[in-house]
């Protein structure tokens, strides 16, 4: 079992910088494939951004050249860093690991998942 917990959300202006953080406990998840998805209010869970465990990586359009997502297998993390943030990048960020190593942008192929954690964007 692996358990994930985000940190590093807040409230931002655009333009600003944040930087996401996932830690896993329970084992190591250094050859499980992470994303991250957002969901804002009102609409549909969407992907952002996923990392297989080679580093191998895909992004969605709306954030490809603004986001950066990495891993410490060490640390057991994975982090998502938001740079040129916008009003609509406003959501609750989640992260979820799968039970294998092959990145997709289904969160439906997901098994694991953390709490989330708000990022506010004000223009």
């Amino acid at each position: 079992q692996v358990q994930l917990v985000e940190s590093g959300g807040g409230l931002v202006q655009a333009g600003d910088s944040l930087r996401l953080s996932c830690a896993a406990s329970g084992r190591t998840f250094s050859t499980n494939a992470v994303a991250w998805f957002r969901q804002a209010p009102g609409t549909e869970r969407e992907f952002v951004a996923a990392i297989e465990w080679s580093g191998g990586n895909t992004y969605s359009d709306s954030v490809k050249g603004r986001f950066t997502i990495s891993r410490d297998n060490a640390k057991n993390t994975v982090n998502l860093q938001m740079n040129s943030l916008k009003p609509e990048d406003t959501a609750v960020y989640y992260c979820a690991a799968r039970r294998a190593s092959i990145l997709t942008v289904w969160s439906s192929d997901y098994y694991y998942w953390g709490q989330g954690t708000q990022v506010t964007v004000s223009s």
